[in-house]
């Protein structure tokens, strides 16, 4: 019995890991972002400051404003939105963070009640800075 418990006891502590989530070294900066589009792999840039997100995807720039619930979460909304997809304010949490990237989840702020609540993840990693033009 004794080595029972024993045994519980230790797989009970070695599931105990501490995720590693030093949201403030990540909360400004420019970042690269790569994501699956219908089969094609994409990257994005991005340039995030504490109330701004400018992003460069395929020679294009994109703003949207940017909130911060607390030190790990913000709700991002665009500035000049094109349609009405784009008017949805999308929430960002960030999960884990190591020296070079963090992993982040991402959702519709406000979703349809109707519809099923579709959360992302991805991964960003911090890059040398890069020129914004257009």
């Amino acid at each position: 019995m004794r080595f029972i418990i024993t045994i519980l006891l230790l797989f009970i502590l070695s599931s105990c890991q501490n995720i590693e989530r030093n949201c403030n070294d990540y909360k400004t900066g420019y970042f690269e972002f790569t994501f699956n589009d219908n089969g094609k792999e994409k990257t994005a840039k991005f340039l995030r400051t504490e109330n701004l997100n400018i992003d460069l995807f395929e020679g294009k720039i994109d703003s949207a404003s940017i909130r911060w619930i607390n030190d790990c979460e913000f709700i991002q909304k665009k500035i000049n939105p094109k349609n009405m997809a784009e008017q949805r304010a999308v929430h960002f949490k960030i999960i884990s963070t190591t020296k070079e990237s963090y992993t982040f989840q991402y959702q519709d702020a406000s979703p349809d009640a109707n519809k099923k609540k579709r959360v992302e993840k991805g991964v960003a990693y911090r890059v040398e800075k890069f020129k914004i033009t257009n």
